[in-house]
């Protein structure tokens, strides 16, 4: 009987703990490349960064805020690059909630300002992924 209890508690509590993650919100920053970048791909990449590493530790440090550097050309990376349809340098901010995803193609956005423009990026990208949390 005991042993029985603990079986339906122990049950409960990863229900419980399922239900959880399910609900939980946080936004994903994905960077795809291919072995080859440009100058501005890699202020992408590099702002992007300053961004979630420095400027949004707290949120990336919590779990909040998460990034992926996808590189293109290995196996893996191909097979997350045909799931978005991306097949060259690209820059997503996605909003994860109750395990669906809502998809933000920020790519132009970047190509317009990341390497000319790099105070006006960053400002735009910290908007974006706190209009997305709320």
């Amino acid at each position: 009987m005991k042993r029985f209890l603990f079986l339906t508690i122990a049950c409960l509590f990863s229900i419980g703990g399922m239900a959880q993650i399910a609900t939980d919100t946080y936004v994903e920053v994905l960077y795809f490349h291919g072995k080859q970048r440009c100058v501005t791909c890699k202020a992408i990449e590099k702002h992007t960064k300053e961004v979630v590493n420095t400027d949004l530790a707290e949120l990336a440090k919590n779990g909040k805020l998460r990034f992926k550097e996808v590189d293109i050309s290995t196996p893996e990376g191909e097979r997350l690059a045909e799931k978005y349809r991306v097949s060259w340098s690209s820059l997503y901010v996605n909003k994860w909630k109750n395990g669906k995803e809502e998809r933000n193609d920020m790519t132009r956005f970047g190509f317009q300002n990341a390497r000319n423009n790099t105070a006006t990026f960053k400002k735009e990208l910290k908007q974006k992924i706190n209009q997305l949390l709320k």
